[in-house]
């Protein structure tokens, strides 16, 4: 019988010293430069510009949305900017667990890491939806039959996960190169549609403004200023999963240079690509179509063309940009819950890897969680479906937002000798800045109901999956961690520096 791993307490949390092979048998493979990098950061979000964020129309009007836009890209270059900072002082897998680790202990990590794989699991769930909406708006496929009493749509979500699970399960180059043309190639549709749809001659500034206000309301705000909050979700949809980029720490070639670079170049990309789909599709498409279109990129050639062949290149090249994104984000989850599990927070199953250096556990099961959310929201509501579970996708990435902020404030004012290869040319105030937009948004997502119905009660279910993992981690997984695990051993190096009163290495 082998013997049992030796145990120690420190504070609330209880160790287990786990040995050599463990490490070994949970060990990942370092490929990645900026290139590669850069391709993850924009691969995990560029979906956003091709769908979801035009719902922020049908709740905020023209004006509400240009707002939160406004207000998103604030946020999110800012936090951008924070993380980097972080990802170079601790660049292990981890990431938003990890950060919050160091500054706020097991629960604040834990809490981060959680919010982290709802918002990713949640995230593909919505992106394999759109991806059967996609398809089945194409002639060969708009009467596809029921397969195995699953719909069309859920069927085609099934297949989506097994081929892009089945690459992620290949290894991290595989991932990562194949990501990398992916986007590449959604990129440059996007770009080819905006230089087209521009010059089509439909270009007008009262289309932006074309929703009928509410009594006593504008054509600029025709919701009010709630209408600001309310689309403040969709507008974060342009970049939402960007901070998922340290998640690559231990892959990466170079951390400190790679990741700052890699992470800023995508972050500055995808504001503009953010900026033409919302400045094309809005001045040719108008705000009032917008707010309910499925398929707003190629629903506004079609609104031009009519089913020309640019229509048809656009929606058929165009689900690269709903692939590179789903691609990316199975990475992500997989890396957070692989990080969690390694460290003993969640099952440690789970951060097995197999031959290729993959967590296969780690991406096969959220995938299948992923499923039973289409299928369960498909069935519900197929209506709703989508902007429902955007919905919740971005409850969870707030979440680990606020926290993530906080550790960057704690850690700079607690912690200002750290080595810091890359630092914030924002600090202090742009993690403020970013923390209160993130909080707006979150209380926005509870107390306003906005034109999506159903939207709270999904708000809800979200935060019960948030508690039933702290319950999880209070009772059973915060009595169970691993010491060996990198982020651990930061966070405990640092309180036995404290102790000793010996100024920190970093």
């Amino acid at each position: 019988m082998a013997e049992r791993p030796s145990t120690e307490r420190r504070g609330a949390v209880e160790y287990e010293h786990v040995g050599d092979e463990y490490l070994k048998e949970r060990a990942l493979d370092r490929r990645a430069g900026v290139a590669l990098i850069w391709g993850l950061g924009v691969g995990y979000v560029i979906s956003g510009e091709y769908f979801s964020w035009n719902f922020g129309f049908a709740n905020g009007g023209f004006g509400g949305m240009l707002i939160a836009t406004f207000l998103a890209i604030a946020m999110y270059v800012f936090m951008v900017y924070s993380i980097s900072e972080m990802a170079t002082a601790f660049p292990v897998t981890g990431g938003p667990y990890a950060f919050a680790r160091r500054t706020m202990g097991p629960w604040g990590g834990f809490a981060t890491g959680l919010g982290a794989i709802v918002e990713y699991v949640f995230a593909t769930a919505a992106i394999a939806v759109v991806i059967g909406i996609n398809l089945t708006l194409l002639p060969p496929l708009d009467s596809l039959p029921n397969v195995l009493g699953l719909q069309p749509i859920e069927w085609l979500a099934v297949l989506a996960f097994v081929i892009f699970a089945g690459i992620n399960l290949a290894g991290v180059q595989a991932t990562l190169v194949s990501v990398f043309v992916i986007t590449v190639i959604s990129v440059g549709i996007l770009l080819l549609w905006g230089v087209v749809m521009l010059f089509s001659g439909d270009w007008s500034a009262s289309n932006f403004t074309n929703i009928a206000p509410e009594p006593g309301q504008s054509s600029f705000l025709p919701f009010g200023v709630s209408g600001i909050w309310t689309a403040l979700p969709f507008a974060f949809w342009f970049y939402l999963a960007i901070e998922g980029v340290p998640l690559a720490s231990e892959e990466a070639k170079d951390p400190a240079n790679d990741l700052p670079k890699g992470s800023i170049l995508a972050m500055w990309s995808l504001v503009f690509f953010s900026a033409v789909a919302f400045l094309v599709a809005g001045g040719v498409y108008g705000g009032e179509a917008l707010s309910a279109a499925g398929a707003p990129i190629a629903e506004t050639v079609k609104a031009v063309q009519g089913e020309s062949f640019f229509f048809w290149l656009v929606t058929v090249v165009g689900i690269t940009g709903f692939v590179a994104s789903f691609h990316s984000i199975i990475f992500a989850f997989s890396r957070i819950i692989y990080a969690l599990s390694r460290a003993g927070y969640l099952p440690r199953f789970l951060s097995l890897t197999g031959s290729r250096k993959s967590p296969y556990m780690a991406i096969i099961i959220p995938s299948i969680l992923a499923l039973v959310t289409v299928i369960v929201y498909n069935r519900n509501d197929p209506t709703n479906a989508l902007a429902v579970i955007t919905e919740m996708s971005v409850f969870g990435a707030l979440t680990t937002y606020v926290l993530m902020m906080i550790a960057f404030i704690i850690l700079r004012q607690k912690e200002p000798n750290v080595d810091r290869p890359y630092r914030s040319p924002v600090g202090i105030p742009g993690a403020v800045i970013a923390l209160v937009i993130a909080v707006i948004a979150g209380f926005a997502q509870l107390y306003y109901e906005g034109k999506v119905l159903g939207a709270r009660a999904g708000i809800v279910a979200t935060i019960i999956v948030l508690v039933v993992g702290f319950i999880y981690f209070g009772l059973y997984s915060r009595h169970r961690l691993v010491a060996e695990a990198p982020e651990e051993e930061f966070a405990v190096i640092r309180k036995a520096e404290a102790e000793l009163e010996i100024p920190p290495v970093g």
